[in-house]
């Protein structure tokens, strides 16, 4: 970014991908201006959940752990630029002739909005994956202490 001034465009890709170099000091999309410092504590608390999250989740699906990967390394790239110069640098814009995306954003910011997509995806494709999969929903206590299927049809049987 060395080679950029503030605010200056630089066409890359035609009109369609444009180098424009801005300070953001609010959070995703130019949210919480001024919230730096707000918004680094928030993300050491946000890491070390997603940390324990993957530690402890039993999870073994290489695109939970993907998505989790790239919701950590956007945060932590956006937390670095915050520490280091109380702002994250933002420079990425994208549009096709007239119209443009309407915010400037970096790496960082391109891989916690895709792993937040990907997280909505799971979460929608989840009944169907365990489905396909031949998941038999778990077996849960009630409150008296009989032991159900989850089905809502009473004890479960053997």
């Amino acid at each position: 970014m060395a080679h950029y001034t503030l605010e200056e465009k630089s066409s890359i890709v035609g009109d369609w991908l444009r180098i424009d170099f801005i300070h953001n000091s609010g959070g995703l999309f130019g949210m919480l201006q001024g919230g730096a410092p707000v918004l680094a504590l928030a993300t050491v608390a946000i890491v070390a959940v997603l940390v324990a999250l993957e530690v402890t989740s039993g999870w073994r699906s290489w695109l939970v752990t993907l998505t989790l990967a790239l919701l950590l390394g956007g945060a932590i790239g956006n937390f670095i630029d915050r520490i280091r110069f109380g702002y994250v640098i933002d420079f990425a814009d994208i549009g096709i002739g007239t119209w443009r995306f309407p915010y400037i954003f970096n790496v960082a910011d391109s891989a916690v909005t895709i792993s937040i997509l990907l997280m909505l995806v799971l979460w929608l494709l989840a009944p169907w994956l365990e489905r396909r999969d031949g998941a038999e929903p778990k077996e849960t206590e009630s409150l008296d202490g009989v032991a159900s299927s989850g089905s809502g049809n009473g004890p479960a049987v053997g």
